[in-house]
């Protein structure tokens, strides 16, 4: 949930992918299920603590990716009324992103950024909230345009620019957009810095999953990649 990538396909398709960072004492997640939500269907790795998830995607609504924090770093100040990994799935329960932005009681939750795909239409559209612990900031992001995000809570200003450099090198070298070679970019981008590494690692927290989900044509794919216990799992969905 810490370093995420949008990249835009022909056809309103694209590619979100996302490095999950997290403490080396947390339960491995569950491989990406299928899952019914207020009606809907949706496609996500399940956390087994919280029992939510950092990334989802439902064919006929919104695809997500959460990562912790909003604008800056803030301080972490438990007890939290819900996990941010259960306010994700909370969307399926709103026609808009925009309804969801202002009708749903942020209170108590621990600031984050969601990134929201709004994929139930011809005309895709990229959002991105930010709950800052005080306000929700809902911004309308061109879907033309490729994107990156590192988490704030984990990495500083100058490490954020410069994995945004790193991303901006890759753009230059590939002009045609695959899932095999995004997730190149987020096994290998890196100046060999471990902690800096979009495969990072340091003593209490590493990147413990590569997850690439994708929207190309009438093909729906999950690309799970477990690397705690070296598990790769590939799947379609509709």
């Amino acid at each position: 949930m810490c370093t995420v990538t949008y990249l835009p396909l022909q056809k309103n398709g694209f590619i979100l992918t996302s490095n999950r960072d997290e403490s080396v004492t947390r339960k491995t997640a569950l491989p990406p299920t299928k899952y019914s939500i207020n009606g809907t269907t949706v496609f996500f790795p399940k956390d087994l603590e919280a029992q939510g998830t950092w990334i989802a995607t439902s064919p006929t609504k919104y695809t997500l990716c959460l990562l912790n924090g909003a604008f800056e770093k803030h301080t972490h100040q438990p007890p939290y009324a819900k996990s941010r990994g259960l306010v994700l799935l909370d969307i399926f329960q709103y026609a808009s992103c925009q309804e969801y932005a202002s009708q749903y009681n942020f209170v108590g939750i621990e600031p984050f950024t969601l990134i929201i795909i709004c994929n139930n239409t011809d005309a895709v559209k990229l959002y991105e909230l930010r709950w800052d612990g005080n306000h929700a900031h809902l911004k309308k992001l061109p879907i033309e345009k490729p994107a990156i995000w590192s988490s704030v809570t984990l990495y500083k200003k100058e490490v954020i620019e410069q994995r945004e450099q790193w991303f901006h090198e890759w753009l230059k070298n590939n002009t045609i957009y695959t899932v095999q070679e995004i997730l190149f970019f987020h096994h290998f981008a890196g100046n060999g810095a471990a902690q800096h590494n979009l495969i990072m690692d340091i003593k209490e927290k590493k990147t413990v999953s590569v997850t690439s989900i994708a929207h190309e044509n009438l093909s729906r794919t999950i690309i799970y990649e477990d690397l705690v216990n070296k598990v790769r799992k590939r799947c379609r969905f509709y």
